[in-house]
């Protein structure tokens, strides 16, 4: 994109979305220009999620994955460390790999023959003394990730050499985080191999939802708690207890506390492990997280900015690879326990099969929902009206005894705003640090 088009793109951004009055425009969603400047001021400069550390568990296994649109290849190291590189030849631009997933001692172009070894570095170019004389292996390499982060079995890139460290990206979602990934001393393994589908929709309705709405699954999911807990519901009259976090880092996360988790669970993903997270899990939970984590939080949803969302109790994890302003691919699959039984992982990779797959039954009605979002976008009205995230303004708080950082109710758009101020800020100040600075923090407060 040029830097006029850019410029255009920022005037655009500045107008979308106002937190004041909680509202976005429709256009976000499907304006190219919109889509471009996110690809170069968010997915160029955030923190990205790449791979778990047990889906490249030995030297020379590799993932190819995207940040953003970009695509990368992610590779075991002998020493046991993790490099990344775009995944494209210097030569002619061929990719490099075109295995999804595997084992190699080096990549080979399969168009003219250059080769790289594990960690993207030239090392080989046909012919090169008679037809070149000599070319620089250093200067054309691979084009490596800058930076790369391992957190408690994640492994996260990012393009820009002075992001902050990943842990201070993170802030006060590192304690919502960890639920998913701190419950046992063995940490977590990825199962299931990784389901990949296209949905026809703007990347932000996933990656918000997941971050801000409990509220869509009373009403989108009513069929499917109908089957699944017949007689139950979501929540009771009155919405039941629980809390969302918003992050001034665009991070968020909603949860329930307290009445029907086990129902749940044994709902959502089988009884087997709702005995397992209420009983056979439980101390080594409560002992790393304490009571509130461990015990009290269930039906928990979350998004780390910009595009990774999990849903813990259920142990589905997905990443929404951006195709355009009107397509997602989807990757997901499940987490677990590396010390749970293998009856258990077993529960968990069917479960989530059963309600957050590609046939999954909660996945196809908020699939469903987004994809006749993006239909009716497509239409010059539609893209020229506003949307309400106002829900909630006003009710949240900073010193809650039990959560850190600002949380409000679990039935708010407190998040959402969160999460698109953040994205606003990016598009509209290019030079601005990733982490708002505190005036910017006091600037976006909801309460």
């Amino acid at each position: 994109m040029t830097g006029e088009n850019h410029a255009s793109a920022r005037a655009k951004a500045r107008r979308i979305f106002d937190r004041d009055a909680g509202t976005i425009e429709a256009s976000a969603y499907v304006d190219p220009e919109i889509y471009q400047l996110e690809l170069d001021s968010v997915f160029k400069r955030c923190w990205l999620f790449l791979a778990h550390e047990t889906q490249i568990p030995k030297a020379g296994d590799f993932l190819s994955t995207y940040m953003g649109e970009d695509p990368v290849v992610v590779v075991r190291q002998k020493d046991g460390g993790v490099k990344a590189f775009l995944n494209q030849c210097r030569h002619r631009g061929m990719r490099l790999c075109r295995s999804d997933a595997g084992q190699a001692r080096n990549f080979s172009c399969i168009y003219h023959g250059w080769v790289y070894d594990l960690g993207g570095e030239l090392i080989n170019v046909p012919l090169e003394e008679h037809a070149y004389g000599k070319v620089d292996h250093k200067a054309w390499s691979a084009r490596a990730v800058p930076r790369i982060a391992r957190y408690k079995g994640l492994i996260f890139g990012c393009w820009d050499e002075n992001a902050p460290e990943f842990t201070d990206y993170l802030g006060d979602a590192a304690f919502y985080l960890d639920i998913l990934l701190d419950r046992s001393p063995a940490g977590t393994e990825a199962i299931g191999g990784i389901h990949k589908w296209v949905i026809p929709c703007n990347w932000k309705f996933a990656a918000e939802q997941f971050a801000s709405d409990s509220y869509h699954a009373m009403f989108a999911h009513l069929s499917a708690v109908a089957v699944t807990i017949p007689g139950g519901s979501y929540a009771g009259s009155d919405g039941g207890d629980g809390r969302q976090y918003s992050s001034d880092r665009g991070h968020g996360t909603g949860f329930m506390l307290d009445a029907g988790r086990r129902e749940l669970l044994s709902a959502f993903v089988g009884p087997e492990v709702g005995r397992y997270a209420m009983e056979e899990g439980m101390a080594s939970a409560v002992d790393r997280l304490g009571h509130v984590r461990g015990q009290r939080m269930h039906a928990q949803h979350m998004t780390v900015f910009p595009n990774f969302s999990f849903l813990p109790s259920v142990n589905t994890v997905r990443v929404w690879h951006p195709k355009g302003p009107n397509e997602i691919e989807v990757w997901a699959w499940s987490l677990v326990e590396a010390d749970a039984s293998d009856e258990v992982k077993e529960a968990y990779r069917v479960g989530g099969l059963r309600s957050f797959s590609a046939s999954g039954i909660f996945e196809q009605e908020d699939g469903e929902n987004w994809v006749e979002i993006q239909r009716v976008l497509q239409s010059p009205t539609a893209r020229d009206t506003l949307f309400h995230v106002g829900m909630g303004m006003g009710k949240s708080r900073k010193d809650d005894p039990d959560f850190p950082g600002e949380v409000g109710w679990i039935f708010s758009e407190h998040a959402a705003r969160g999460f698109y101020a953040q994205w606003q800020r990016l598009l509209t100040e290019p030079e601005a640090p990733v982490i708002p600075a505190a005036a910017d923090k006091e600037a976006g407060h909801d309460a």
